[in-house]
């Protein structure tokens, strides 16, 4: 898909400053120079294409008590489809790879409680039927950000 320099431009200021006001859209309308229907238009268009995963607030989740760990877990090369399909079906599971390595499939899990957590882990053990899993909870966070920036020519 090729962006426009108002696309880029907005994409850029959408990862971290999104205007906090009674009406962002124009806000950021009056930034780009065009209108408020333009970037409404323009982040349709993006959301639809897949540019953008996903619009909204992202909060410090052990601030507001959640407990979170990365997973990852022997598969059978056969099983790959029906694991990750249980796996995704759990709505704490944010993120979900398979890999080149003995334990193929890295999944993270967040959920609202460390009892929920360890639940969950349970079940999703259950439900594939697969025990050799590590568990890998962050002892310390060095990093968790990233802002790509998409330049503001119209080169794409």
């Amino acid at each position: 898909m090729t962006l426009d320099s108002v696309d880029k431009q907005l994409l850029n200021i959408i990862q971290s400053h999104l205007p906090i006001e009674p009406e962002p859209y124009k806000k950021l309308a009056e930034t780009l120079g065009t209108t408020e229907e333009d970037i409404l238009a323009r982040l349709k268009r993006l959301i639809k294409k897949g540019v953008i995963r996903r619009l909204g607030a992202i909060f410090d989740s052990r601030r507001v008590g959640y407990s979170g760990t990365l997973c990852a877990m022997k598969v059978p090369a056969e099983r790959i489809e029906e694991v990750a399909a249980v796996i995704n079906s759990f709505p704490g599971v944010t993120h979900n790879y398979l890999r080149d390595h003995p334990y193929n499939m890295w999944f993270t899990l967040l959920v609202e409680s460390q009892t929920k957590l360890e639940n969950t882990l349970e079940e999703i053990k259950r439900r594939t039927g697969i025990t050799d899993m590590l568990h890998l909870p962050a002892l310390r966070i060095f990093k968790i950000r990233v802002n790509f920036d998409l330049g503001d020519d119209d080169n794409a």
